[in-house]
Protein backbone atom coordinates (compact mmCIF):
# COMPACT_ATOMS: atom_id res chain seq x y z
CA UNK A 1 0.00 0.00 0.00
CA UNK A 2 1.12 3.54 -0.70
CA UNK A 3 1.23 6.13 2.05
CA UNK A 4 -1.31 8.29 0.22
CA UNK A 5 -3.78 5.38 0.20
CA UNK A 6 -3.93 5.15 4.00
CA UNK A 7 -7.21 5.81 5.80
CA UNK A 8 -7.04 7.64 9.10
CA UNK A 9 -9.33 8.08 12.08
CA UNK A 10 -9.50 11.04 14.45
CA UNK A 11 -10.21 9.60 17.91
CA UNK A 12 -8.94 12.72 19.70
CA UNK A 13 -11.91 14.62 18.33
CA UNK A 14 -14.22 12.39 20.37
CA UNK A 15 -12.92 13.89 23.63
CA UNK A 16 -14.21 17.44 23.77
CA UNK A 17 -14.29 20.55 21.64
CA UNK A 18 -12.20 22.40 24.23
CA UNK A 19 -9.47 19.85 23.69
CA UNK A 20 -8.71 20.80 20.11
CA UNK A 21 -9.26 23.33 17.38
CA UNK A 22 -10.07 22.39 13.81
CA UNK A 23 -7.52 23.97 11.47
CA UNK A 24 -6.28 23.53 7.93
CA UNK A 25 -2.55 23.42 7.12
CA UNK A 26 -1.08 26.40 5.26
CA UNK A 27 0.99 25.00 2.39
CA UNK A 28 4.56 26.11 1.79
CA UNK A 29 5.61 27.78 -1.47
CA UNK A 30 7.41 25.62 -4.05
CA UNK A 31 7.75 22.58 -1.77
CA UNK A 32 10.09 19.70 -2.50
CA UNK A 33 10.91 16.42 -0.79
CA UNK A 34 14.29 16.34 0.94
CA UNK A 35 14.22 12.91 2.56
CA UNK A 36 11.97 10.16 3.83
CA UNK A 37 12.29 7.19 6.17
CA UNK A 38 11.02 3.98 4.67
CA UNK A 39 11.64 2.38 8.05
CA UNK A 40 9.13 4.72 9.71
CA UNK A 41 6.63 4.25 6.89
CA UNK A 42 6.51 0.52 7.54
CA UNK A 43 5.00 1.23 10.96
CA UNK A 44 1.91 2.49 9.15
CA UNK A 45 1.61 -0.57 6.93
CA UNK A 46 3.20 1.16 3.94
CA UNK A 47 4.90 -1.51 1.83
CA UNK A 48 5.62 0.50 -1.31
CA UNK A 49 8.61 2.79 -1.79
CA UNK A 50 7.75 6.33 -0.75
CA UNK A 51 9.68 7.57 -3.78
CA UNK A 52 6.92 6.15 -5.97
CA UNK A 53 4.10 7.93 -4.14
CA UNK A 54 3.18 10.90 -6.28
CA UNK A 55 0.87 12.35 -3.57
CA UNK A 56 3.38 12.20 -0.71
CA UNK A 57 4.62 15.76 -1.20
CA UNK A 58 1.12 17.18 -1.37
CA UNK A 59 0.06 15.45 1.85
CA UNK A 60 3.14 16.56 3.80
CA UNK A 61 2.64 20.09 2.51
CA UNK A 62 -1.03 20.12 3.51
CA UNK A 63 -2.29 20.51 -0.05
CA UNK A 64 -3.84 17.03 -0.10
CA UNK A 65 -5.46 14.95 2.62
CA UNK A 66 -5.49 11.30 3.60
CA UNK A 67 -8.92 9.70 3.51
CA UNK A 68 -10.79 10.37 6.75
CA UNK A 69 -8.49 13.18 7.88
CA UNK A 70 -9.96 16.08 9.84
CA UNK A 71 -6.93 18.25 10.68
CA UNK A 72 -6.78 19.76 14.14
CA UNK A 73 -4.45 21.31 16.71
CA UNK A 74 -4.49 20.16 20.34
CA UNK A 75 -4.71 22.26 23.48
CA UNK A 76 -2.69 21.71 26.67
CA UNK A 77 -1.07 23.58 29.54
CA UNK A 78 2.40 23.16 31.04
CA UNK A 79 5.10 24.15 33.46
CA UNK A 80 7.67 26.01 31.38
CA UNK A 81 11.01 26.37 33.20
CA UNK A 82 9.09 25.72 36.42
CA UNK A 83 6.32 28.29 35.88
CA UNK A 84 2.78 27.20 35.09
CA UNK A 85 1.17 28.42 31.87
CA UNK A 86 -2.53 27.48 31.81
CA UNK A 87 -3.07 27.56 28.06
CA UNK A 88 -0.61 26.28 25.48
CA UNK A 89 -1.07 23.99 22.51
CA UNK A 90 0.14 22.90 19.09
CA UNK A 91 1.44 26.23 17.92
CA UNK A 92 3.09 24.88 14.79
CA UNK A 93 1.85 21.29 14.60
CA UNK A 94 -1.30 20.05 12.92
CA UNK A 95 -2.65 16.55 13.48
CA UNK A 96 -3.88 14.55 10.50
CA UNK A 97 -5.36 11.50 12.23
CA UNK A 98 -4.42 8.02 13.36
CA UNK A 99 -3.52 4.89 11.40
CA UNK A 100 -2.20 1.54 12.57
CA UNK A 101 -1.74 2.84 16.12
CA UNK A 102 0.21 5.97 15.15
CA UNK A 103 -0.94 9.57 15.22
CA UNK A 104 0.33 11.60 12.26
CA UNK A 105 1.33 15.21 12.70
CA UNK A 106 2.74 17.94 10.45
CA UNK A 107 5.25 20.17 12.25
CA UNK A 108 5.75 23.56 10.66
CA UNK A 109 2.49 23.53 8.72
CA UNK A 110 1.18 26.99 9.63
CA UNK A 111 -0.72 29.03 12.16
CA UNK A 112 -3.08 27.47 14.69
CA UNK A 113 -5.17 28.90 17.49
CA UNK A 114 -2.24 28.17 19.83
CA UNK A 115 0.54 29.85 17.85
CA UNK A 116 0.37 32.85 20.18
CA UNK A 117 2.83 35.37 18.71
CA UNK A 118 4.53 32.75 16.52
CA UNK A 119 4.13 32.09 12.81
CA UNK A 120 3.33 28.38 12.96
CA UNK A 121 6.38 27.55 10.86
CA UNK A 122 9.52 25.48 11.31
CA UNK A 123 12.75 26.33 9.52
CA UNK A 124 15.01 24.02 7.57
CA UNK A 125 17.71 23.69 10.24
CA UNK A 126 15.41 22.66 13.09
CA UNK A 127 13.44 20.35 10.79
CA UNK A 128 16.57 18.52 9.63
CA UNK A 129 17.63 18.07 13.25
CA UNK A 130 14.28 16.69 14.40
CA UNK A 131 13.88 14.44 11.37
CA UNK A 132 17.29 12.81 11.79
CA UNK A 133 17.25 12.66 15.57
CA UNK A 134 13.83 10.99 15.73
CA UNK A 135 15.12 8.11 13.64
CA UNK A 136 18.47 7.98 15.43
CA UNK A 137 16.93 7.71 18.89
CA UNK A 138 14.73 4.87 17.71
CA UNK A 139 17.71 2.94 16.37
CA UNK A 140 19.50 3.45 19.69
CA UNK A 141 16.62 1.66 21.41
CA UNK A 142 15.11 4.76 23.01
CA UNK A 143 11.34 5.31 23.01
CA UNK A 144 10.66 8.24 20.69
CA UNK A 145 8.33 9.82 18.19
CA UNK A 146 9.32 8.96 14.62
CA UNK A 147 9.75 11.00 11.45
CA UNK A 148 8.49 9.78 8.10
CA UNK A 149 9.30 12.63 5.72
CA UNK A 150 10.99 16.01 5.47
CA UNK A 151 10.18 18.67 2.90
CA UNK A 152 11.74 22.06 2.15
CA UNK A 153 10.40 25.11 0.34
CA UNK A 154 10.98 28.64 -0.89
CA UNK A 155 8.79 30.11 1.88
CA UNK A 156 10.63 32.82 3.82
CA UNK A 157 10.50 32.51 7.61
CA UNK A 158 11.86 35.12 10.02
CA UNK A 159 13.99 33.86 12.91
CA UNK A 160 17.33 35.36 13.95
CA UNK A 161 17.58 35.89 10.19
CA UNK A 162 15.47 35.08 7.17
CA UNK A 163 15.36 31.33 6.56
CA UNK A 164 13.40 28.85 4.47
CA UNK A 165 10.39 26.99 5.84
CA UNK A 166 10.23 23.21 6.13
CA UNK A 167 7.79 20.57 7.42
CA UNK A 168 8.41 17.26 9.15
CA UNK A 169 5.74 14.56 9.05
CA UNK A 170 6.13 12.87 12.42
CA UNK A 171 4.22 10.10 14.13
CA UNK A 172 3.69 8.80 17.63
CA UNK A 173 1.38 6.35 19.39
CA UNK A 174 0.19 9.34 21.43
CA UNK A 175 0.58 13.10 21.54
CA UNK A 176 -1.00 13.41 25.01
CA UNK A 177 1.34 15.22 27.38
CA UNK A 178 1.62 15.77 31.11
CA UNK A 179 0.41 19.26 30.27
CA UNK A 180 -2.79 17.90 28.74
CA UNK A 181 -3.88 16.70 32.17
CA UNK A 182 -2.68 19.96 33.71
CA UNK A 183 -4.95 21.87 31.32
CA UNK A 184 -8.20 20.23 32.45
CA UNK A 185 -7.13 20.10 36.09
CA UNK A 186 -6.38 23.83 36.13
CA UNK A 187 -9.80 24.51 34.58
CA UNK A 188 -11.31 22.37 37.36
CA UNK A 189 -13.15 20.41 34.70
CA UNK A 190 -12.79 17.11 36.49
CA UNK A 191 -15.28 15.23 34.34
CA UNK A 192 -13.13 15.94 31.28
CA UNK A 193 -10.02 15.13 33.30
CA UNK A 194 -11.47 11.69 33.99
CA UNK A 195 -12.52 11.30 30.36
CA UNK A 196 -8.95 12.10 29.33
CA UNK A 197 -7.62 9.46 31.74
CA UNK A 198 -9.99 6.91 30.19
CA UNK A 199 -8.79 7.90 26.74
CA UNK A 200 -5.13 7.55 27.72
CA UNK A 201 -5.79 4.10 29.14
CA UNK A 202 -7.48 3.10 25.89
CA UNK A 203 -4.68 4.51 23.76
CA UNK A 204 -1.52 3.78 25.74
CA UNK A 205 -2.31 1.42 28.62
CA UNK A 206 -5.09 -0.80 27.33
CA UNK A 207 -4.02 -3.66 29.62
CA UNK A 208 -5.34 -1.58 32.55
CA UNK A 209 -8.83 -1.12 31.15
CA UNK A 210 -11.48 -2.23 33.62
CA UNK A 211 -8.99 -2.88 36.43
CA UNK A 212 -9.54 -1.66 39.96
CA UNK A 213 -7.62 1.56 40.74
CA UNK A 214 -6.80 1.83 37.03
CA UNK A 215 -5.91 5.55 37.21
CA UNK A 216 -3.34 4.95 39.94
CA UNK A 217 -1.95 2.03 37.96
CA UNK A 218 -1.82 4.27 34.89
CA UNK A 219 0.23 6.78 36.87
CA UNK A 220 2.55 3.98 37.98
CA UNK A 221 3.10 2.99 34.35
CA UNK A 222 3.86 6.60 33.41
CA UNK A 223 6.41 6.81 36.22
CA UNK A 224 8.15 3.58 35.15
CA UNK A 225 8.21 4.51 31.47
CA UNK A 226 9.55 7.98 32.17
CA UNK A 227 12.28 6.64 34.46
CA UNK A 228 13.29 4.09 31.82
CA UNK A 229 13.54 6.72 29.09
CA UNK A 230 15.60 9.00 31.33
CA UNK A 231 17.98 6.13 32.06
CA UNK A 232 18.43 5.69 28.31
CA UNK A 233 19.03 9.42 27.82
CA UNK A 234 21.71 9.53 30.48
CA UNK A 235 23.38 6.35 29.25
CA UNK A 236 23.93 7.69 25.72
CA UNK A 237 24.64 11.27 26.82
CA UNK A 238 21.47 12.85 25.41
CA UNK A 239 20.48 16.31 26.63
CA UNK A 240 16.86 17.17 25.78
CA UNK A 241 17.15 20.85 26.56
CA UNK A 242 13.50 21.75 27.26
CA UNK A 243 11.92 19.31 29.72
CA UNK A 244 8.80 21.39 30.33
CA UNK A 245 5.76 19.35 31.35
CA UNK A 246 4.14 20.15 28.01
CA UNK A 247 7.11 18.40 26.34
CA UNK A 248 6.70 15.21 28.38
CA UNK A 249 4.80 12.41 26.64
CA UNK A 250 2.27 10.54 28.73
CA UNK A 251 3.68 7.19 27.59
CA UNK A 252 7.26 8.13 28.43
CA UNK A 253 8.67 8.46 24.92
CA UNK A 254 10.94 11.27 23.74
CA UNK A 255 9.08 14.03 21.90
CA UNK A 256 9.50 17.64 20.80
CA UNK A 257 13.11 17.80 19.69
CA UNK A 258 14.22 21.39 20.13
CA UNK A 259 17.66 22.51 21.36
CA UNK A 260 18.83 18.94 22.02
CA UNK A 261 22.35 17.54 21.91
CA UNK A 262 24.45 14.47 22.47
CA UNK A 263 27.46 15.11 24.66
CA UNK A 264 30.77 15.58 22.90
CA UNK A 265 33.27 15.53 25.76
CA UNK A 266 31.66 14.18 28.92
CA UNK A 267 30.38 17.20 30.84
CA UNK A 268 27.77 16.53 33.50
CA UNK A 269 27.02 20.27 33.73
CA UNK A 270 26.37 20.67 30.01
CA UNK A 271 23.43 22.92 29.05
CA UNK A 272 22.43 22.67 25.39
CA UNK A 273 19.71 25.36 25.47
CA UNK A 274 21.18 28.87 25.47
CA UNK A 275 17.96 30.31 26.94
CA UNK A 276 18.37 28.05 30.01
CA UNK A 277 20.42 30.64 31.89
CA UNK A 278 20.02 28.90 35.26
CA UNK A 279 20.84 25.42 34.00
CA UNK A 280 17.50 23.95 34.99
CA UNK A 281 17.72 21.42 32.17
CA UNK A 282 21.44 20.71 32.37
CA UNK A 283 22.43 17.15 31.52
CA UNK A 284 22.97 16.07 35.13
CA UNK A 285 19.62 17.55 36.21
CA UNK A 286 17.44 15.60 33.79
CA UNK A 287 16.54 12.64 36.07
CA UNK A 288 15.58 15.02 38.87
CA UNK A 289 13.55 17.24 36.55
CA UNK A 290 11.63 14.22 35.29
CA UNK A 291 10.80 13.38 38.93
CA UNK A 292 9.60 16.96 39.47
CA UNK A 293 7.48 16.83 36.32
CA UNK A 294 5.90 13.58 37.50
CA UNK A 295 5.05 15.26 40.79
CA UNK A 296 3.29 18.02 38.82
CA UNK A 297 1.37 15.34 36.94
CA UNK A 298 0.35 13.78 40.25
CA UNK A 299 -0.96 17.15 41.37
CA UNK A 300 -2.97 17.46 38.14
CA UNK A 301 -4.42 13.96 38.57
CA UNK A 302 -5.25 14.44 42.26
CA UNK A 303 -8.93 15.29 41.67
CA UNK A 304 -9.45 11.73 40.37
CA UNK A 305 -6.60 9.80 42.07
CA UNK A 306 -5.59 9.71 45.74
CA UNK A 307 -2.63 12.10 45.88
CA UNK A 308 -0.77 10.40 48.72
CA UNK A 309 -0.95 7.10 46.84
CA UNK A 310 0.66 8.73 43.81
CA UNK A 311 3.34 10.27 46.02
CA UNK A 312 4.12 6.82 47.36
CA UNK A 313 4.28 5.39 43.85
CA UNK A 314 6.60 8.16 42.71
CA UNK A 315 8.92 7.80 45.70
CA UNK A 316 9.07 4.00 45.54
CA UNK A 317 9.16 3.38 41.80
CA UNK A 318 10.87 6.25 40.01
CA UNK A 319 14.29 6.19 41.65
CA UNK A 320 14.50 2.41 41.82
CA UNK A 321 13.48 2.00 38.18
CA UNK A 322 15.87 4.68 37.00
CA UNK A 323 18.88 3.42 38.97
CA UNK A 324 18.32 -0.21 38.00
CA UNK A 325 17.89 0.55 34.29
CA UNK A 326 20.74 3.04 34.14
CA UNK A 327 23.20 0.67 35.80
CA UNK A 328 22.02 -2.16 33.55
CA UNK A 329 22.64 -0.06 30.43
CA UNK A 330 25.98 1.26 31.59
CA UNK A 331 27.25 -2.18 32.59
CA UNK A 332 26.55 -3.31 29.05
CA UNK A 333 28.47 -0.30 27.77
CA UNK A 334 31.40 -1.28 30.02
CA UNK A 335 31.19 -4.95 29.05
CA UNK A 336 30.33 -6.17 32.54
CA UNK A 337 27.94 -9.12 32.56
CA UNK A 338 28.74 -10.90 35.83
CA UNK A 339 27.08 -9.39 38.91
CA UNK A 340 29.38 -7.42 41.22
CA UNK A 341 28.30 -5.14 44.03
CA UNK A 342 31.08 -2.64 43.24
CA UNK A 343 29.95 -1.90 39.69
CA UNK A 344 28.00 1.22 40.63
CA UNK A 345 31.10 2.70 42.25
CA UNK A 346 33.22 1.70 39.27
CA UNK A 347 30.80 3.52 36.99
CA UNK A 348 30.84 6.72 39.04
CA UNK A 349 34.63 6.54 39.06
CA UNK A 350 34.67 6.22 35.27
CA UNK A 351 32.39 9.20 34.68
CA UNK A 352 34.48 11.35 36.99
CA UNK A 353 37.62 10.28 35.14
CA UNK A 354 36.13 11.06 31.74
CA UNK A 355 35.12 14.50 32.94
CA UNK A 356 38.43 15.40 34.53
CA UNK A 357 40.45 14.06 31.57
CA UNK A 358 38.18 15.71 28.95
CA UNK A 359 37.22 12.65 26.90
CA UNK A 360 34.71 12.22 24.08
CA UNK A 361 31.92 10.30 25.79
CA UNK A 362 30.59 7.95 23.12
CA UNK A 363 33.90 7.56 21.29
CA UNK A 364 35.42 6.30 24.55
CA UNK A 365 32.88 3.50 24.89
CA UNK A 366 33.23 2.47 21.25
CA UNK A 367 36.99 2.16 21.71
CA UNK A 368 36.51 0.42 25.06
CA UNK A 369 34.59 -2.27 23.17
CA UNK A 370 37.85 -3.43 21.61
CA UNK A 371 39.94 -3.13 24.78
CA UNK A 372 42.50 -5.95 25.10
CA UNK A 373 44.64 -4.59 27.90
CA UNK A 374 46.43 -1.98 25.80
CA UNK A 375 45.57 1.29 27.51
CA UNK A 376 47.27 3.65 25.09
CA UNK A 377 44.42 3.98 22.50
CA UNK A 378 42.05 4.98 25.31
CA UNK A 379 44.50 7.28 27.06
CA UNK A 380 45.11 9.06 23.76
CA UNK A 381 41.51 10.27 23.94
CA UNK A 382 42.35 12.38 27.00
CA UNK A 383 42.77 16.06 26.19
CA UNK A 384 43.69 17.37 29.62
CA UNK A 385 45.36 14.69 31.71
CA UNK A 386 45.65 10.90 31.64
CA UNK A 387 46.27 9.79 35.20
CA UNK A 388 42.62 9.54 36.41
CA UNK A 389 41.68 7.38 33.43
CA UNK A 390 44.90 5.37 33.74
CA UNK A 391 43.98 4.52 37.34
CA UNK A 392 40.43 3.64 36.37
CA UNK A 393 41.65 1.29 33.61
CA UNK A 394 43.84 -0.50 36.14
CA UNK A 395 40.76 -1.07 38.32
CA UNK A 396 38.81 -2.11 35.20
CA UNK A 397 41.47 -4.74 34.46
CA UNK A 398 40.92 -6.20 37.92
CA UNK A 399 37.13 -6.13 37.44
CA UNK A 400 37.38 -7.95 34.11
CA UNK A 401 39.01 -10.87 35.89
CA UNK A 402 35.54 -11.71 37.27
CA UNK A 403 34.06 -11.98 33.76
CA UNK A 404 33.64 -15.35 32.09
CA UNK A 405 33.38 -14.25 28.46
CA UNK A 406 36.37 -14.28 26.15
CA UNK A 407 37.75 -10.92 25.06
CA UNK A 408 36.38 -11.54 21.55
CA UNK A 409 32.89 -12.42 22.76
CA UNK A 410 32.85 -9.43 25.11
CA UNK A 411 33.85 -7.14 22.23
CA UNK A 412 31.07 -8.51 20.02
CA UNK A 413 28.48 -7.84 22.73
CA UNK A 414 29.83 -4.40 23.57
CA UNK A 415 29.71 -3.32 19.94
CA UNK A 416 25.94 -3.79 20.05
CA UNK A 417 25.68 -1.42 23.04
CA UNK A 418 28.22 1.23 22.02
CA UNK A 419 27.25 3.01 18.79
CA UNK A 420 29.85 3.88 16.18
CA UNK A 421 27.74 6.78 14.96
CA UNK A 422 26.21 9.48 17.13
CA UNK A 423 24.52 12.50 15.53
CA UNK A 424 26.66 15.16 17.11
CA UNK A 425 25.69 18.78 16.71
CA UNK A 426 28.71 19.78 14.67
CA UNK A 427 27.85 17.07 12.13
CA UNK A 428 24.21 18.13 12.04
CA UNK A 429 25.36 21.71 11.48
CA UNK A 430 27.54 20.62 8.57
CA UNK A 431 24.54 18.84 7.04
CA UNK A 432 22.40 21.94 7.60
CA UNK A 433 24.98 24.25 6.02
CA UNK A 434 25.09 22.05 2.92
CA UNK A 435 21.31 21.79 2.81
CA UNK A 436 20.96 25.56 2.85
CA UNK A 437 23.06 25.56 -0.32
CA UNK A 438 20.81 22.92 -1.87
CA UNK A 439 23.03 19.89 -1.18
CA UNK A 440 21.13 17.26 0.82
CA UNK A 441 23.64 14.43 0.40
CA UNK A 442 24.80 14.67 4.00
CA UNK A 443 21.22 14.39 5.23
CA UNK A 444 20.98 11.12 3.32
CA UNK A 445 24.29 9.90 4.76
CA UNK A 446 23.26 10.80 8.29
CA UNK A 447 19.91 9.07 7.95
CA UNK A 448 21.73 5.88 6.98
CA UNK A 449 24.00 5.86 10.02
CA UNK A 450 21.14 7.09 12.23
CA UNK A 451 19.21 3.93 11.40
CA UNK A 452 22.30 1.68 11.69
CA UNK A 453 24.40 3.32 14.44
CA UNK A 454 26.18 0.16 15.59
CA UNK A 455 27.32 -0.97 12.14
CA UNK A 456 30.51 -0.16 10.29
CA UNK A 457 30.03 2.02 7.22
CA UNK A 458 33.48 2.46 5.70
CA UNK A 459 32.25 4.96 3.14
CA UNK A 460 30.70 7.08 5.91
CA UNK A 461 33.63 7.05 8.33
CA UNK A 462 33.63 10.86 8.28
CA UNK A 463 30.46 10.77 10.37
CA UNK A 464 32.31 9.12 13.28
CA UNK A 465 34.69 12.06 13.79
CA UNK A 466 35.39 13.82 17.06
CA UNK A 467 34.00 17.31 17.36
CA UNK A 468 36.47 20.14 16.65
CA UNK A 469 37.40 22.04 19.79
CA UNK A 470 35.48 25.16 18.74
CA UNK A 471 32.29 23.14 18.10
CA UNK A 472 32.22 21.05 21.27
CA UNK A 473 29.15 21.06 23.52
CA UNK A 474 27.73 24.17 21.90
CA UNK A 475 24.42 25.74 22.97
CA UNK A 476 21.43 26.05 20.71
CA UNK A 477 18.26 28.09 20.43
CA UNK A 478 14.72 26.75 20.35
CA UNK A 479 14.64 27.39 16.59
CA UNK A 480 17.88 25.48 16.01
Amino acid sequence: MKFSQLKVTTPYLELDELFYDRVEPTPLTKPYIISYSQDAAELLGVDEDLADDERLLGIVNGEAMLEGSQPFAMCYAGHQFGYFVPRLGDGRAINLGKVNGYNLQLKGSGLTRYSRRGDGRAVLRSSIREYLMSEAMHALGIATSRALALIGSETDVARERWEKGAIVLRLSPTWIRFGTFEYFSAKKDFAKLQALAEYVIDESFSHLKGEEACYLKMYSEIVKNTATTLAHWQSVGFNHGVMNTDNMSIDGRTIDYGPFAFLDDYDSNYICNHTDSEGRYAFKNQPGIAHWNLSMLARALSPIVHYESMELVLDEIYGATYEQKYLELMKKRMGLYVESEDDSSLLRWLLGSLESCVVDYNLFFRKLSGYNGDKEPLLELCEYQQRPLQEWLEAYDRRLEKETLSQQHREEKMLTSNPKYILKNFLLQEAIDKAIEGDFSMVDDMLKVALEPFDEHKELEYLARKAPTKAKNIKLSCSS
